[in-house]
């Protein structure tokens, strides 16, 4: 009997009245959507600026490089600024004059090196284009990031898997690959090209393991003080900024290319100047590219404050395989079959070596975004 009762009372709490499963339905429907609605814009909002902005950075990057090649020093110094300045009004602090910057929690001492190898590498990645690299051949040799973070990590003592080893070999291979048949093809049409051309590879290779010795000491970095990325962001940038001083003959050279490129006609706002403004070309890219280089590196960092690093390395690599292909076919880049089939070698031993990677018991959010934005 005593059976049947909680037999009863089982079906009876399992079966209320209809009125109140379609309350309890309709609370259950507003409490998922207040549960993941936001959920669903923030990560429509970081996929937008990462895929929006780093893809559009590529369109106009290619679009400035094609037309000024030299051009790359000059690209460096607006997006240092650009960034410093963003940088500095969220750094400011009005109770601490005279320069009005809230204190850091990282000694600058230790930022030093920092600010001398992210300067380097920005510069030795932009300067690449004055050697004959075409933009998707330099979205794939610096794709082998992997390659430079395993040959530092090992002499620091880390050590890796079977599967990293193997995939940073695939991505030798394909970088390899790639390199060679893009310099196959530049000297069966010009006998001049491959001296210049190799020379880029030395520079983007120097800069490849300038940025992996960079990384590993932002993450030592971030292991004592805590993933203070923004103030890395910072003063990476602000510090970096006198070091273009040597290069302003030629940055002023740039501009006055930039400036003389064909206009395009713009709609003015209110009818101010007769329905339209008239912008150079190539001074409307360059806006273009400091902007977008900011929204990508913002998605980037929201992602990694968000996600685990190896969502964001895979994130990334999706990226770098949109921007190439994009590339390809906004520019009519004809790539030979041995680049093409490199990058499909070198994106997918990439996808290998992220999916066997695992996070650091030591890294906090916000790590993996400096040290990627760094490689981007």
């Amino acid at each position: 009997m005593a059976t049947k009762q909680r037999n009863g009372d089982a079906v009876k709490s399992t079966a209320p009245p209809a009125h109140t499963t379609k309350s309890d339905a309709t609370s259950t429907t507003r409490q998922l959507a207040l549960e993941t609605g936001p959920s669903l814009i923030v990560v429509t909002v970081i996929l937008g600026l990462i895929f929006g902005g780093c893809c559009s950075n590529v369109f106009a990057l290619e679009a400035i490089v094609n037309f000024e090649p030299t051009s790359g020093t000059l690209l460096t110094f607006v997006q240092f600024l650009f960034v410093a300045i963003i940088g500095y009004v969220a750094q400011f602090d009005k109770t601490r004059p005279p320069y009005f910057i809230a204190p850091n929690k990282v000694p600058l001492t230790r930022w030093l090196l920092n600010i001398v190898l992210f300067f380097s590498i920005n510069m030795l990645n932009n300067h690449a284009f004055s050697y004959d690299i075409s933009v998707p051949v330099h979205i794939i040799l610096r794709s082998g990031g992997s390659i430079s973070t395993i040959a530092v990590g090992y002499l620091y003592g880390r050590r890796y898997s079977r599967i990293q080893v193997v995939s940073v070999f695939l991505l030798t291979i394909g970088i390899i690959l790639a390199a060679w048949s893009d310099a196959q093809a530049k000297g069966e049409s010009t006998n001049d090209s491959r001296p210049a051309f190799g020379t880029g590879l030395v520079i983007l290779a120097v800069a490849q393991v300038l940025s992996a010795l960079m990384g590993l000491y932002t993450d030592m970095t971030y292991e004592k003080y805590g993933p203070q990325w923004k103030e890395n962001l910072f003063y990476t940038h602000i510090l970096s900024l006198p070091l273009f001083l040597p290069f302003a003959p030629a940055m002023l050279q740039s501009l006055r290319q930039l400036t003389d490129s064909p206009p395009l006609d713009l709609p003015a706002p209110l009818d101010a100047f007769s329905g339209v403004v008239r912008i150079p070309r190539q001074l409307l890219y360059l806006v273009t590219n400091v902007l977008t280089q900011y929204a990508c590196i913002r998605g980037v960092n929201l992602l990694a404050a968000t996600t685990s690093s190896l969502t964001v390395t895979i994130v990334l690599s999706i990226r770098k395989l949109a921007s190439l292909l994009l590339s390809i076919w906004l520019f009519g880049n004809s790539l030979p079959t041995g680049t093409l089939v490199g990058a499909v070698i070198v994106f997918g031993a990439g996808g290998l070596y992220s999916l066997d990677s695992k996070p650091r018991k030591t890294q906090q959010p916000g790590t993996a975004a400096v040290s990627d934005k760094k490689r981007d």
